[in-house]
């Protein structure tokens, strides 16, 4: 059963993000900014990801996060 984001705490919240099978196995994981900023905060999550060495880019109200530490780069 899973649970409702808005019952979490922020550390369960990140918790739950991170420990995605996407997030663990190093791949791209995609969330809301108004969730981030509603559930965790954007400083503690900014802190979480430079706690990891991840790394994410903002658009059009997404976050796209990528679960390594591996550089980023911007095609076009």
């Amino acid at each position: 059963m899973r649970q409702d984001p808005a019952l979490l705490s922020a550390d369960h919240w990140m918790s739950h993000l991170f420990g995605s099978k996407a997030a663990r196995d190093g791949l791209v994981i995609r969330r809301s900014v108004r969730d981030i900023d509603r559930y965790v905060g954007r400083e503690a999550f900014i802190r979480e990801l430079k706690r990891r060495g991840y790394r994410a880019v903002e658009n059009a109200g997404q976050m796209v996060i990528f679960c390594n530490q591996a550089p980023v780069r911007i095609v076009r």
